[in-house]
């Protein structure tokens, strides 16, 4: 199994910690509501969520997160989740929930 499909498996595992939504997408796996994408695992095997100002400063301080890209590309208000917390389901589920909440509390696209 290479390291991306490991990681494929991880996301899959905090995406199921939710029964609210699903996992989305084949090549390139995410979640969403509202017509955004809140969650993601881009090709280079990184997860990203998307948090609300005040939550990313809080995560990227206390989890040493930072930007999250996907293709070369700044996505915004995203946060990378760094590798080490990946099973750390206690920490990321309630996150992945967060990230849910914040936008669905955008304007629907």
């Amino acid at each position: 199994m290479n390291n991306w499909n490991k990681k494929l498996e991880l996301y899959d595992r905090i995406v199921a910690t939710q029964n609210t939504f699903k996992r989305k997408g084949k090549t390139m796996p995410y979640t969403s509501t509202n017509g955004y994408m809140f969650s993601m695992l881009n090709k280079a095997g990184e997860v990203g969520m998307r948090l609300s100002k005040e939550s990313r400063e809080a995560f990227t301080k206390t989890h040493n997160g930072t930007v999250f890209k996907s293709y070369g590309a700044v996505i915004r208000e995203y946060v990378h989740i760094p590798d080490q917390l990946l099973t750390n389901l206690d920490l990321l589920a309630p996150l992945l929930m967060e990230s849910y909440n914040y936008t669905e509390s955008l304007p629907p696209k």
